[in-house]
């Protein structure tokens, strides 16, 4: 069995933010032996910022770790970085979906690779900077993951594809804090950048123009297509459905008499379907790819609530498990632009049930 000293030992991810350097700081204050490991990641570097936002990540990184006083490693994670989340990426676009990459990032490669890290190095226990909680019960082993107390930054969202060996072994030391809390701690230990805005990019594309992005790499196929209306009838041109997006209204190219929005994208017949407001408006959505924080999907039909988008309201609905790893969700009423390659998310209270990707 392990020394008490050996089960104080945490690899904490520090990718030169506030939060996860404040994460390593906490931790340390409560006994862990800290080492913190920041992920190289591939960066589009056809974007102006590229080679710079890189290097200014390991830095940020680097300084945050020397001013808690931790070991620090950086580990290489371009390669697969670039296999499981931008080939995700581009390949969802290519398909006419709209994809989350920080959800697939998290659990395809974040997680992954701390545990795989952490083993390597003989040390039991994880940690990020993200928003949310988990809670085991010591007797049955089982994890639960939950919202963060700070509504408006809970992050549970993105961890829902998290599986029960992940949880048992992570700490979220910030999912009981608020922002103003983390940032106290971090301008009381003088950690750098307290006061910088936070970042919405997507981070591997530092300009934030996916659509120059999808050129340069030239993942965009099928070229221009036919915009139709939900009747088939032709009202213009686009330039490629990997430019488009459910809900979308601004730079459709058509003169209409009523403000239309795309409200369907037909990747094999390269068409953009349009329609008015209300045609945007659908009562449920199929998911797949489902994954349940429990292990296991219900027995039957569960009244949950649901998130549709990273920053969606919640609202009530039913998720029915089906077969293949899917589920049907019915939404208690009717819910605005249900976008394919977005994540619908469930919860019943505070707990995060699990989720799957839109499909239809």
């Amino acid at each position: 069995m392990a020394d008490n000293k050996q089960l104080k030992k945490v690899l904490v991810a520090m990718s030169g933010g506030v939060d996860s350097s404040v994460t390593a700081l906490l931790l340390k204050d409560e006994g862990y032996e800290v080492t913190g490991v920041t992920m190289k990641l591939w960066v589009d570097c056809g974007g102006a910022k590229g080679p710079d936002h890189v290097q200014s990540i390991l830095s940020d990184a680097q300084k945050a770790a020397e001013t808690i006083d931790v070991e620090h490693f950086i580990v290489d994670a371009e390669d697969q970085f670039y296999r499981q989340v931008v080939n995700d990426f581009t390949a969802a676009y290519r398909s006419g979906k709209t994809p989350n990459p920080c959800v697939i990032c998290n659990h395809e490669v974040k997680f992954a690779l701390l545990l795989s890290e952490a083993r390597r190095r003989n040390i039991p226990w994880i940690a990020t900077g993200h928003y949310a909680r988990v809670e085991c019960d010591s007797k049955t082993g089982s994890c639960r993951l939950l919202k963060a107390v700070d509504d408006k930054k809970d992050q549970s969202y993105m961890l829902y594809r998290l599986t029960q060996a992940e949880l048992a072994a992570v700490l979220l030391p910030l999912g009981r804090m608020t922002k103003d809390e983390v940032k106290k701690v971090a301008w009381n230990a003088g950690i750098h950048g307290v006061n910088r805005p936070e970042s919405q990019e997507i981070c591997f594309i530092p300009d934030n123009d996916y659509r120059s992005f999808l050129e340069r790499i030239e993942t965009v196929q099928g070229g221009e297509g036919d915009i139709v209306d939900r009747q088939g009838n032709v009202l213009g041109r686009h330039q490629g459905i990997a430019y488009y997006t459910v809900g979308q209204r601004k730079g459709l190219g058509i003169t209409s008499p009523h403000p239309l929005y795309v409200c369907h994208i037909d990747s094999d017949k390269n068409l953009i379907v349009v329609g008015e407001v209300n045609d945007l408006y659908s009562k449920g959505l199929l998911a797949g790819e489902m994954n349940y924080i429990s292990g296991l999907p219900p027995a039957g039909p569960l009244e949950v609530k649901v998130k549709i988008r990273y920053r969606a309201k919640p609202v009530e609905a039913i998720l029915y498990p089906e077969k293949e790893n899917k589920a049907k969700i019915i939404f208690s009423e009717k819910q605005k632009a249900v976008t394919p390659g977005q994540s619908a998310v469930l919860y019943r209270d505070d707990e995060v049930v699990g989720g799957g990707i839109i499909e239809s």
